[in-house]
């Protein structure tokens, strides 16, 4: 069974647009060139509720491939050297594992 991995970012006030930047120059590319983007559902900002939010959602078969996942994104260097970039932005980082609702779609 699928599950699905909501990661929420908060970004310090005021870091927003840097914080944009750093994904969008060193993130984006990094997850894109080590073929990473095809589990990643979508990225997102906030804009009303709690805001400087950056969340992305990304779904997995199962948690060992999501724990395989992180493992080999954690050992990408272009990857890593994002995160030393986009780390100083990020006040605190909250992880939600879910799984799909018997009913409805899921992505």
């Amino acid at each position: 069974m699928a599950i699905y991995e909501l990661r929420t970012y908060q970004v310090y006030v005021g870091q927003m647009g840097e914080a944009v930047r750093v994904y969008r120059d060193f993130g984006w590319p990094a997850l894109e060139n080590g073929g990473f983007s095809e589990k990643l559902v979508g990225y997102f900002t906030s804009d009303t509720g709690d805001l400087h939010q950056l969340v992305h959602l990304w779904k997995f078969d199962d948690d060992a491939d999501r724990r395989d996942f992180w493992g080999r994104l954690f050992t990408n260097d272009e990857f890593m050297k994002f995160a030393g970039m986009i780390r100083p932005l990020v006040m605190s980082q909250k992880n939600q594992i879910l799984q799909a609702a018997p009913w409805g779609p899921h992505p």
